[in-house]
């Protein structure tokens, strides 16, 4: 039995969701979060997002919103900044809806809009934005205070401008929403006829 009364969910087996500081994350009851995920403290998920196997989301020190049919792929730390003397409001971390983010990104103090994408083991630092139909590619990492326009593929460490998305690059960004969408009511429905 865990020590602490909201560590375990019965909505969310193997998961750990977590009151920190008096708050309770609130997930939405169509959300799919997949076990071995910590969801803790000022936290909201959103309708059909996907937290997969192994990630963080760890609101204890600011707040972290999450839109509608957003993925948080596997391995994943989704964190914040609190206040400071030089930033009374800290560095909070908000998420769009239909946002792509791959494995083991690192996601901190920033802004992803609706549609944003962030590649494999990409890097947001605080105080970034990555703009809709904006692409932060595998492997990059967005110094503190950028921002990704609107349609810009960035990439690098530190990322820098490569070139504007293509309309294709967009339809494959918003099926992959529409597969994620799809593949966690798949796991979900596993995990409830192995329960």
């Amino acid at each position: 039995m865990p020590d602490h009364p909201h560590a375990a969910h019965p909505d969310h087996p193997g998961a750990t969701i977590l009151t920190f500081a008096g708050k309770t994350p609130f997930i939405h009851t169509s959300a799919f979060i997949a076990p071995g995920c910590r969801i803790i403290g000022d936290v909201e998920i959103g309708p059909d997002d996907s937290i997969w196997y192994n990630c963080v989301v760890r609101g204890d020190v600011n707040k972290i919103r999450i839109g509608a049919r957003t993925n948080i792929q596997d391995g994943s730390v989704i964190h914040c900044d609190g206040p400071d003397v030089t930033r009374p409001q800290g560095w909070p971390t908000t998420i769009g809806d239909d946002v792509l983010i791959g494995h083991m990104a690192m996601i901190h103090g920033c802004d992803l809009k609706d549609r944003a994408f962030v590649g494999l083991g990409a890097v947001v630092m605080n105080g970034c934005t990555v703009e809709s139909d904006a692409m932060l590619a595998a492997g990059a990492l967005l110094s503190p205070g950028k921002t990704i326009p609107h349609r810009q593929l960035w990439t690098g460490r530190p990322a820098k401008y490569v070139r504007d998305l293509t309309d294709e690059a967009l339809i494959d960004m918003r099926e992959g929403v529409d597969r994620y969408v799809h593949n966690a009511k798949a796991h979900k429905g596993a995990l409830k006829a192995s329960a």
